[in-house]
């Protein structure tokens, strides 16, 4: 960094940044490169081994994942298909880069056959149950019971 920083257009910020938040932290394997990687959740993550793909394998959380010596994050950012709007401040653990998914509305629908609801109705009951949603409770057990009524409840 010494040698790369003065070289920079912007080698005040660039050198500040360095010196305020910059770090090495050295593990004593991939595994445990991976798992430190998982905690910090970082938006991007250049791996840089001889077998990125094994490395990238073991790694659940990180915006933007960055393959091997020749491809540097910049490329990301700029032209090789993932963009510049990543989760920071450790969301990648729970949030994903923008992409035309966030631009397009999705609607779920959903449809009971009977012997569905009779399957998986009674779980919907106490799970609302336990949620203290008694009238969403009510709304599958009175169809269970008619269900039931019926002789349609299994199939």
């Amino acid at each position: 960094m010494d040698r790369i920083i003065p070289t920079l257009p912007r080698a005040e910020i660039a050198g500040a940044s360095w010196r305020d938040y910059g770090t090495v932290i050295v593990t004593r394997d991939l595994d445990e490169a991976a798992a430190l990687s998982d905690r910090i959740a970082p938006e991007h993550l250049e791996i840089c081994t001889d077998d990125p793909d094994a490395v990238a394998a073991t790694v659940r959380h990180a915006g933007a994942i960055f393959l091997g010596g020749l491809t540097p994050e910049a490329v990301g950012d700029y032209v090789s298909g993932p963009n510049h709007v990543l989760p920071t401040a450790r969301s990648a653990r729970f949030s994903s880069g923008l992409s035309v998914m966030d631009f397009l509305k999705r609607t779920t629908v959903a449809r009971m056959t009977p012997g569905a609801l009779s399957a998986i109705g009674p779980a919907a009951v106490r799970l609302a149950l336990s949620e203290g949603l008694g009238a969403h409770a009510q709304s599958v057990q009175s169809r269970l019971d008619a269900l039931n009524q019926s002789g349609q409840g299994a199939e």
